[in-house]
């Protein structure tokens, strides 16, 4: 039962312990002597506004992917909100049935009973419970650690009717992948939302979310990283911030649902 799932997920913890990491570790600022490249890992949360575990696991996402604590790690947050709690009196604006079917998949994939909410996937291969901070991070530091595929996105030309054109390549695969197929997703991410809730568990909060998913569909699958060599094109609708938003692709294989490579278009980026 997704709410007992739920409860058990809210008593794992609070959000003082959110703040005593964020006093714990700090962003490393320019001209500290990092040096090279911070790898990318997907931190893909399914939350919802009618869930009162869920806030703390949204503070969580939000200090990984806007404070970037981890060093050598860029956190790429992906929020992405169910419609399963929409019949206990709160319909979360931001959720969709798409999101709650890839939960499912999740759990399928990786040989869980059921779905819950909060639940973190890092890099689409290993779940935690969304406010476990410590486990989260540990977690996010192994994908880390492991071989990514070189990966470019930019955008091509002029916008019309919205719509903007991104040229994908994969430059490199890890040499330790060789899966049957690969595929290859695309997100469109939203800074800055929030919602002040009048029902349901959350009533008469204002939750502040982390990057809510937008949009988000597979474009293709194919037999090799050489293969994707079609623009990529998104909608981007006038309702949604423009200075706020992310474009994100990233390659997936496809029997274990592994990200095995993340490209990034920066919101400052994408801005007409």
């Amino acid at each position: 039962m997704k709410s007992i799932y739920k409860a058990i997920a809210g008593s794992l913890l609070t959000v003082a312990v959110l703040g005593s990491v964020a006093a714990k570790r700090r962003p490393m600022p320019p001209g500290s002597g990092q040096t090279g490249a911070r790898q990318f890992v997907i931190a893909e949360l399914f939350t919802s506004e009618g869930c009162s575990s869920c806030p703390p696991a949204e503070a969580l996402l939000k200090h990984l992917s806007e404070e970037q604590p981890i060093d050598g790690v860029e956190v790429i947050a992906l929020e992405e909100h169910v419609d399963y709690w929409n019949q206990l009196g709160w319909t979360d604006s931001f959720s969709s049935r798409q999101f709650s079917e890839r939960q499912e998949q999740y759990a399928s994939t990786l040989h869980k009973d059921g779905v819950y909410t909060p639940q973190l996937i890092i890099d689409g291969s290993t779940e935690v419970v969304g406010s476990r901070s410590r486990e989260a991070e540990e977690i996010i530091q192994r994908a880390a650690s492991l071989p990514k595929a070189s990966l470019t996105l930019q955008e091509n030309g002029e916008r019309k009717n919205g719509k903007a054109t991104f040229q994908f390549k994969a430059v490199s695969l890890p040499s330790a992948s060789n899966p049957d197929k690969l595929e290859l997703w695309v997100a469109v991410t939203e800074r800055g939302l929030q919602s002040d809730v009048q029902a349901g568990e959350n009533s008469g909060q204002r939750l502040q979310h982390a990057a809510v998913v937008r949009s988000l569909r597979k474009v293709e699958t194919r037999d090799s990283a050489a293969q994707f060599q079609n623009p990529i094109t998104v909608q981007l609708k006038g309702g949604w911030k423009q200075e706020n938003l992310a474009v994100i692709a990233f390659l997936v294989e496809s029997s274990s649902r592994r990200v095995i490579g993340i490209a990034r278009q920066p919101a400052k980026q994408i801005v007409p």
